[in-house]
């Protein structure tokens, strides 16, 4: 198995497999409707689809680099506007949008090349793009992302009883 396939796997427990941590993605979102998702129980903080959004758009952007893409803020930005109003129909888009990034971003991995495993992503480093660590650090780190955010979610999902 190469570094490549280790780290896919990783993506792959932590949307919607079977992560050490805990709950994947995935597992976090079974059951929550659009007003859930929509629902803002801590004033000032994201909601979960605010979430859903945010990781989605990182997906995308991190695919977009292992394409050779310069190093960027997602195109949606780093906090995308859930839609208004908050529909069910939207929603559901929202984690088709989620999934279909998913496979994307595993798609661009599996054409990688591995080789640039410890090559540097951007000249700076910047904690807000991501860059200036190796491709190793941030393709780690999209997992880490999520285990992050999935924990938020969880909260969430507590505070509006869902």
């Amino acid at each position: 198995m190469t570094e490549a396939d280790r780290i896919a796997d990783e993506l792959v427990r932590a949307h919607a497999g079977d992560p050490w941590h805990g709950s994947s993605a995935r597992t976090a979102l079974a059951g929550v409707s659009a007003a859930q998702a929509a629902r803002r129980p801590i004033p000032n903080a994201h909601t979960i689809w605010e979430l859903v959004l945010h990781l989605t758009g990182w997906r995308r952007e991190v695919a977009r680099r292992l394409h050779g893409g310069t190093p960027g803020m997602p195109v949606a930005g780093d906090w995308p506007v859930m839609p208004a109003p908050p529909t069910e129909q939207a929603w559901v888009g929202t984690l088709a949008e989620f999934d279909a990034a998913e496979r994307e971003l595993l798609a661009a991995v599996a054409r990688w090349d591995p080789q640039r495993i410890d090559e540097p992503v951007g000249d700076d480093r910047s904690p807000p793009l991501g860059t200036g660590v190796s491709w190793y650090v941030m393709l780690h780190g999209v997992a880490q992302h999520d285990a992050y955010h999935v924990g938020q979610i969880a909260m969430l999902r507590k505070l509006s009883n869902v």
